[in-house]
């Protein structure tokens, strides 16, 4: 939990670019930011429609964070949420078609 409120404090610029865009409830969607889901916390979540957006940087593409990510989101998986992971390149390109498409993401399973 300690985690979550020093991430909440410290967002990066894609992150508060998209949380923006989604603590507006697009498609009537409540997301929480930085949200515990067992050991991990994840970006953004509708715990309604148990559903995670992930932002990936550069650092995830290092190989060790790959694996690390493989397993954090298997995890999440097998706790029932999807997962749609985007690319901060892209959030910070365009951050109004990323939300329309998380939003169309969770309106249709």
């Amino acid at each position: 939990v300690k985690l979550a409120r020093d991430l909440r404090k410290n967002m990066m610029t894609h992150e508060k670019m998209l949380w923006q865009r989604l603590r507006l409830r697009p498609g009537g969607f409540k997301f929480r930011r930085h949200h515990p889901i067992g050991p991990y916390v994840v970006d953004f979540c509708c715990l309604a429609e148990r559903f995670v957006v992930e932002i990936d940087g550069t650092a995830h593409d290092h190989p060790d964070r790959v694996k690390f990510d493989d397993r954090r989101v298997q995890f999440i998986k097998e706790n029932g949420f999807r997962v749609l992971r985007v690319t901060a390149e892209r959030v910070l390109r365009d951050v109004d078609n990323v939300a329309d498409a998380i939003v169309a993401r969770m309106a249709n399973p």
